[in-house]
């Protein structure tokens, strides 16, 4: 038998999807690599975070027999995050097509979350210092504690007037980063202060992105008088100064996470639409789209099934760098003294730096350390992102 016979009697080599080979080039960068591997850190954090850092016991045995606190404390967006991130991890190893995954992920998190909802009920007066002191008078006979034993809203009332500590300053007391100014164990509200970072980031820049590709796609395919209207209501929306629109809105309307996110995403779509306007111009005069035309296929079908796949690669680019911008936006507000109240943040504690006469180094460092490695990681992904699908860099490398 010979070579030429052998090769077409040989099964068909499988190809690789477009996004199958971008995430192949992507991974054998290695600011992507480093990038990624601190996101996903960081998500792992995020997602176990009341088993990380927690005041009440993983763990416990007494006179009640075996009991584990930590669950009776936790609330309805631990439920969710802990489902949906199990859902994630299940779904990334089914052979389906990632829009499909995708919303397998988005519908878990709308079922956990309207079920979490009614369903969880955390006690509203929690008692931090409980088991401490039940562990002291002998009334377990043993006790597992989390990694970090402090809540981030603990405030050691316990050990009597505590406040700013710098690391492993108390030896009672194991502070790996110290305290802040009302005793709170930093690590522990770094920790949990993970999820804002992430959370704002994420969905500022999807409602970003949601409307940037209804508008920029729209302009793009109609042209002519609808393009002429969009491209107006796009250079509006960019002569409005975020952060001055986040500040007079928590002036007047007081100061709310989920305000901070929407601001941010209807104020920073117009980048996005201008990417997918462009790409769209192209696509709409290629023969595929116009075969989808011709066949009669809805006006969705055409933009959000033919033609935005084609052209979403630009926006993944932007995507990343608008993730990064989100979370900086929020770490300035809070370090302006106008996020968050109660609730952690890395700008939060890092405004506590220099609020006391002395300068206290550790309230610098972690949490703005924590703030330059994310934005540092999600830029790292945006440029081998853009490395990877600009045929032109592809050309000089």
């Amino acid at each position: 038998m010979t070579e030429s016979s052998q090769e077409a009697l040989a099964p068909p080599r499988q190809r690789r999807s477009y996004a199958a080979q971008v995430a192949r080039e992507v991974l054998l960068r290695w600011g992507a690599r480093i990038g990624l591997t601190w996101i996903l850190i960081l998500v792992m954090v995020a997602v176990f975070a009341p088993f990380l850092a927690t005041s009440h016991p993983l763990l416990a045995r007494g006179e009640g027999g075996l009991m584990a606190p930590v669950l009776e404390h936790l609330t309805a967006a631990d439920v969710t995050l802990l489902v949906v991130f199990f859902t994630g991890v299940l779904v990334t190893f089914l052979r389906r097509p990632f829009w499909h995954k995708l919303l397998a992920v988005l519908a878990m998190l709308v079922i956990s979350g309207s079920i979490s909802a009614f369903t969880v009920s955390p006690p509203e007066l929690v008692i931090y210092e409980q088991h401490r002191e039940a562990e002291a008078a002998g009334q377990y006979d043993w006790v597992m504690w989390a990694p970090v034993p402090y809540s981030p809203k603990d405030y050691l009332r316990d050990f009597g007037d505590t406040g700013l500590e710098s690391p492993l300053a108390d030896e009672l007391r194991r502070h790996w980063l110290g305290t802040e100014e009302n005793g709170a164990d930093v690590l522990s509200r770094m920790i949990h202060a993970s999820r804002i970072a992430l959370g704002i980031g994420f969905i500022a820049t999807g409602i970003a992105l949601g409307i940037g590709i209804i508008v920029g796609g729209l302009m793009g395919y109609f042209s002519g008088i609808v393009d002429i209207i969009g491209m107006r209501i796009v250079e509006i929306f960019e002569a409005i100064p975020t952060l001055f629109l986040l500040l007079t809105f928590v002036a007047f309307f007081g100061r709310s996470l989920y305000m901070m996110m929407i601001i941010i995403g209807i104020t920073s779509w117009s980048g996005y639409a201008r990417y997918v306007r462009a790409e769209f111009l192209k696509l709409r005069e290629q023969d595929y789209v116009q075969a989808a035309v011709a066949c009669g296929l809805p006006l969705r079908s055409v933009l959000f099934r033919h033609m935005l796949p084609n052209g979403v690669a630009p926006i993944l680019v932007a995507a990343s760098f608008g993730v990064a911008s989100a979370i900086l936006a929020e770490a300035t507000l809070s370090f302006l003294g106008l996020g968050l109240v109660d609730d952690p943040s890395w700008g939060q504690m890092l405004n506590q730096a220099v609020q006391s006469s002395s300068f206290n180094w550790w309230m610098a460092a972690f949490p703005g350390g924590a703030i330059f490695l994310t934005v540092f990681a999600y830029n790292l992904v945006g440029e081998s992102l853009r490395d990877a699908l600009d045929p032109y860099l592809k050309k000089k490398a």
